[in-house]
C-alpha cells in the first residue's frame, strides 16, 4: 500500500520558492564578485562592531566549517579582520576592516535594491499575509524540535 503525503505540495513549494530566490539573489551577489557566502558575512557583519565565529555562525546561513574558510578568504582580501576579545582570550572578534566598510557600504544598499526590485508590485497586505504563512510554518518545524 503505498502512502500519501499531504504535505508533499507544501515542502515543494517551499523548496521552489526559495530555491527560486536564491537563483535571484545569487546572480545579484556574483555580479558585484562575490559568493553569496561572502556577501552574508559581510551584511551581517555591517553595521556591526563584530562579533565572535560562533555568534557569526548563528547569525548566517554559513555552517562553521565552511565559515572559517569564507572568513579566510575575506581577510586575504582585507575585508575582514579578526581582533582579540577583550574579555574572552580563547576567542576572537571577526570584524569588518576600513576596507570592508566601504565593500559593504556599497554592495548592501545594491543588493537590497535588487531584491525591492522583486517585490515591486507587492503591497503591505501581500507582505503581511506571507510573514503570516511563513512564520506558522517556522512554527510547525520549531514545535517539533521543542
Amino acid at each position: 500500500m503505498r502512502q500519501t503525503y499531504s504535505f508533499l505540495p507544501t515542502l515543494q513549494a517551499l523548496v521552489a520558492c526559495y530555491q527560486a530566490f536564491e537563483t535571484y539573489s545569487a546572480a545579484d551577489i556574483r555580479a558585484m564578485g562575490l559568493t553569496p557566502p561572502q556577501f552574508d558575512v559581510i551584511a551581517t557583519l555591517g553595521n556591526t562592531p563584530g562579533m565572535t565565529a560562533t555568534e557569526l555562525g548563528e547569525k548566517t546561513l554559513i555552517t562553521k566549517g565552511t565559515l572559517t574558510g569564507v572568513v579566510d578568504r575575506l581577510a586575504e582580501r582585507g575585508w575582514v579582520e579578526r581582533v582579540a576579545h577583550e574579555s574572552d582570550r580563547r576567542c576572537q572578534i571577526v570584524r569588518l576592516s576600513q576596507a570592508g566598510e566601504k565593500l559593504f557600504a556599497r554592495v548592501f544598499p545594491k543588493h537590497m535594491a535588487h531584491l525591492a526590485a522583486a517585490f515591486a508590485g507587492a503591497g503591505a497586505t501581500d507582505h503581511a499575509r506571507w510573514q503570516k504563512a511563513l512564520n506558522e510554518l517556522e512554527q510547525v518545524f520549531r514545535k517539533e524540535t521543542a
